[in-house]
């Protein structure tokens, strides 16, 4: 019976790791994106920079891959797996906005996620 037990959970895991994006998942996601392409900053990829479009283009595209794949089950999934850091080369990618330092952007990403959450936070 414990082996019994042992073998459900390890299933259970492996399935729950591989579970699709919940609706309020997809929404931040959605949420993220937007806020990029909104941002008018710039997005650093393999150590070209490029516009807020296109970097939310290749995002999409990511996420996308992700998601078909069983990857990426919440936001924080996206952010660490797809929007972190090339997928190519390992290099992070960085946001830059305006004259502003640039930064890591799990950092930029997570930090709006947190305020997002924030203003949507049942009361």
């Amino acid at each position: 019976m414990k082996l019994f037990t042992l073998a459900i959970a390890a299933w259970l895991s492996i399935t729950t790791a591989h579970a699709a994006p919940t609706p309020a998942a997809r929404a931040e996601v959605a949420h993220l994106i937007g806020y990029l392409k909104a941002s008018g900053c710039q997005f650093n990829r393999n150590g070209s920079w490029h516009e807020s479009g296109q970097a939310v283009e290749h995002l999409t595209r990511k996420y996308d891959h992700l998601v078909k794949r069983g990857l990426v089950s919440s936001s924080e999934d996206f952010i660490a797996r797809g929007a972190s850091e090339s997928s190519l080369s390992g290099k992070p990618y960085q946001v830059r906005c305006g004259n502003d330092a640039a930064v890591a952007s799990a950092v930029w990403l997570n930090a709006e996620l947190a305020k997002y959450r924030s203003a949507h936070r049942a009361p």
